[in-house]
């Protein structure tokens, strides 16, 4: 399927040298804690250094996972562990529960973005992903209790009990809002309160499986299962994109028959993005194993049918990568590109897509040979050759991106270190990674539906 040692080499050499030894220990802030936000395309660190739980998160999460990876006991375990007193400290609310979206450097109120001391369900579930992982490295009981607690407030804070899913939007007191509640917000994402949406919902759905592999509980469990369920059978299109917005009873927001400035205009609320639909498509496997669904064969059907529509509608043909954007307009049957950047962690989500259904479905040859071309779009438009680590988005579409910023409040190393970590496993085969043993699940799932299929009589002439 692939040239195991070559690829290897290069993988491997892209996620230890080309981004664990650039970030790391230079991220961490070792004056008041956590890590370090705003990063010059020369490493340089800028003035301002406000923390957001999702990336202060995605930090700890990655570390975690490449200390096992690496099988190293002490820089990266030690690393990872860092960051959890700014956690639990600076970022948990201690006196209404719940994880602030953003603090200052210090720890205290930050105006960046207008979020001030409102909490977001995105953020609390990154919480509970990082948690998770680094009590899966290193068997701390305070780690664990904090990821349960955690646990329990977005269930008791966030979920909806009469439709299901997810509120996103939620004071410091914990109470949901919307474009109705007397309490107003200067948030910069303000225009999505009120809604629900796919992105928060397939991160909470990552965060408890990660948490369900260090935590049998029976209710985590319950939710797990019917937030996938959610998202594999109401918000993925039967075209097989992910919607990305819903009113509360889950009626997709669509501006499909608007003029076309109110379209554009919200254009983050209603478009086609194929850098979900390929992560969408491996968060689903991962929960459904984690699970324990023995033949779980529809989430693993809707989720080949959303990379297929990725390949098919997505990606560049001529110079490869995904897409940011598309778009079915009245009338049309085909998916119009809209949006023709291409976002570093779209590549890195792609990468990690395809190399898994390579495996799953070996005599489909199309999945290996997109990741090869994809893996040859990222070393020649994405990975920065000089400075290390990736660019934002592909230069090929985006040349300002050259000198853009290594690191932002939504910029770290989470999707690149997962992507270049499952390859690496995937293609050495090593049978004790838990990716390969995923992919074995899968792989068998597969295999038992092929042999339920009648035999093709062909007559003889």
């Amino acid at each position: 399927m692939f040239e195991h040692e070559g690829m290897i080499g290069e993988f491997q050499n892209a996620l230890v040298n080309g981004i664990l030894k650039r970030w790391y220990p230079f991220v961490l802030d070792t004056e008041f804690g956590g890590y370090f936000t705003n990063i010059s395309h020369d490493w340089t660190l800028l003035p301002e250094q406000e923390k957001m739980i999702v990336s202060q998160c995605r930090h700890i999460w990655t570390l975690s996972k490449a200390s096992e990876f690496l099988q190293d006991e002490s820089d990266f375990r030690s690393m990872a562990f860092y960051g959890f007193p700014f956690l639990k400290e600076k970022m948990w609310d201690h006196e209404f529960g719940g994880f602030y979206q953003i603090r200052s450097r210090e720890g205290g109120w930050s105006e960046v973005e207008g979020w001030r001391d409102e909490k977001r369900t995105y953020g609390n579930v990154f919480a509970v992903y990082a948690l998770a992982a680094l009590y899966g490295l290193t068997r701390d009981k305070e780690v664990l209790a904090l990821a349960r607690k955690t646990f329990h407030w977005i269930e008791d804070h966030a979920f909806d009990p009469t439709y299901k899913g997810y509120f996103q939007f939620l004071t410091r007191e914990a109470r949901p809002f919307d474009d109705q509640s007397a309490y107003r917000s200067i948030a910069s994402d303000n225009n999505e309160r009120g809604y629900k949406d796919q992105n928060s919902s397939i991160h909470l759905m990552e965060a408890y499986t990660e948490l369900y592999h260090v935590w049998n509980d029976p209710k985590l469990y319950t939710q797990l299962q019917s937030i996938l369920e959610l998202i594999r059978d109401t918000m993925v299109s039967r075209e097989g994109s992910l919607r990305l917005f819903f009113h509360r009873d889950w009626s997709p927001v669509s501006f499909r028959n608007c003029p076309e400035e109110e379209r554009e205009s919200n254009y983050g609320l209603d478009h086609v993005s194929f850098g979900h639909n390929v992560e969408t498509a491996f968060l689903m496997l991962e929960a459904s194993y984690a699970l324990g669904l023995e033949n779980d064969q529809r989430t693993l059907t809707v989720a080949k049918k959303m990379l297929d529509h990725a390949l098919l509608n997505g990606f560049d043909e001529e110079r490869g990568g995904f897409y940011d954007g598309g778009y079915y307009f009245k009338g049309q049957k085909k998916c119009a590109i809209i949006k023709e950047s291409k976002t570093w962690w779209s590549q890195a989500e792609g990468l990690n897509a395809l190399i898994l259904f390579a495996h799953l479905y070996p005599h489909e040859e199309k999945y290996a040979e997109y990741f090869r071309r994809q893996w040859a779009y990222v070393k020649e438009y994405v990975i920065d050759p000089e400075q290390g680590d990736w660019f934002e988005g592909g230069f090929d579409k985006e040349p300002h991106f050259r000198t853009g910023l290594k690191s932002h409040i939504w910029k770290c190393t989470y999707h690149t270190c997962r992507a270049l970590m499952n390859c690496i496993s995937l293609l050495r085969e090593d049978s004790a990674s838990p990716i390969v043993r995923m992919a074995g699940h899968w792989r068998s799932v597969e295999n038992r539906q092929q042999n339920k299929k009648p035999a093709v009589h062909v007559p003889q002439l």
